[in-house]
């Protein structure tokens, strides 16, 4: 039966190995679920920083002068 999700193979260092295999062990869970996991925080942690940037690149371009206030906005 082929898998329902894709695979990836990926080749670690045997200290990286170690440490996730210590995280599995660590949470009760399989390397594979260990690995998905963490490739999913740091991908939060990559798109947080992308927003970040954008936004100060947008905050450097504000101008009071433009900007509605609440009232404006919602009347």
């Amino acid at each position: 039966m082929p898998a329902s999700n894709p695979r990836i193979n990926v080749v670690l260092d045997a200290f990286l190995y170690k440490n996730v295999q210590f995280l599995a062990k660590k949470d009760g869970v399989s390397l594979s679920t260990k690995v998905r996991d963490l490739l999913k925080e740091a991908l939060e942690v990559q798109e947080d920083i992308y927003l970040a940037t954008f936004a100060k690149g947008r905050e450097s371009t504000w101008d009071e002068s433009r900007a509605l206030t609440h009232e404006d906005t919602w009347s």
